[in-house]
């Protein structure tokens, strides 16, 4: 009877957890909803966001193709390969603005004080963050982000096994996660140190700059610091690689490089315990 008791128990339980579960996640869905429509009552305003979004990502195709029309091979890799390497990161770096993007909005937050009202409400302050504001020009991001890694996918001279498609997939969500750990790392310093913006409008220009290029064309030196100090290397480099079979020359072993997607995870779930405890030591705006 006991037993019988302790198994109810663990089933409402379990029934209590996933309701609150699902119910947390439905009032995510109608503050997007309400943002997004928020959003459309300035219509000019949503169509250069838009806009903006999908003309960075343009010049970053732009400025890739020219340099791979003058310089068809890379360090061993050819264009259709480089192709891939800059599809993966923009797409990653897409659904990084779609789905992480807010923690550019830290600083101001904390500024404005903005995170002070966030503290009273029963929502996650993490998941408030993300909510603050529909992320429109990851819109445009995402629609050039999906044509050119479709584009990428079609040209390059690889027979797409169930393997090679999960492991896909799999760098895309390593990636994604990757970018945004570092960002979301970035933000946790900006509880303290709210001016300490910069930094990530700097970081972002490396990773859009040097992202997109086998990194073996670069020194030693700069290579292994995208590699062990600002991790650009695992976000689509080391996808690539493997997937393409570009194994050697990458600065570590290739058991490294192919656990990519774990590292991203790993350095997500990193990044996400320093800011919650970044959080929890917050005073305050003038603290």
């Amino acid at each position: 009877m006991t037993a019988q008791r302790l198994r109810s128990f663990r089933s409402f339980r379990s029934f209590r957890s996933f309701r609150s579960f699902r119910e947390a996640w439905s009032v995510a869905g109608r503050i997007i909803g309400i943002s997004f429509r928020a959003q459309l009552e300035y219509r000019t305003d949503f169509v250069l966001s838009v806009s903006v979004g999908a003309v960075w990502q343009l010049s970053v195709i732009v400025f890739a193709t020219v340099l791979l029309g003058r310089f068809p091979g890379m360090s061993g890799w050819p264009s259709d390969a480089v192709l891939l390497i800059a599809s993966m990161r923009m797409l990653s770096h897409a659904m990084n603005v779609l789905f992480f993007g807010r923690a550019h909005h830290m600083a101001g937050l904390v500024q404005s004080g903005r995170i002070e009202g966030f503290l009273l409400r029963p929502l996650p302050v993490f998941r408030q963050v993300q909510l603050s504001a529909f992320p429109t020009n990851a819109l445009g991001d995402l629609v050039v982000g999906v044509s050119m890694f479709t584009i990428a996918v079609l040209t390059v001279s690889l027979d797409w096994t169930a393997a090679r498609i999960g492991y896909l997939v799999a760098g895309l969500a390593g990636g994604t996660l990757m970018e945004a750990a570092v960002f979301v790392a970035l933000s946790a310093f900006h509880f303290h140190y709210p001016s300490s913006s910069y930094w990530s409008v700097w970081t972002e220009e490396l990773l859009s700059t040097f992202g997109s290029y086998p990194l073996a064309i670069f020194p030693r030196l700069v290579s292994g610091a995208f590699t062990f100090v600002l991790p650009l290397a695992f976000i689509a480099y080391f996808p690539a690689a493997v997937l393409t079979g570009h194994g050697s020359g990458l600065g570590v072993p290739f058991a490294v490089a192919a656990a990519a997607p774990l590292a991203g995870l790993a350095a997500f779930v990193g990044a996400r315990l320093l800011w919650n405890r970044s959080l929890r030591h917050y005073t305050g705006v003038n603290g």
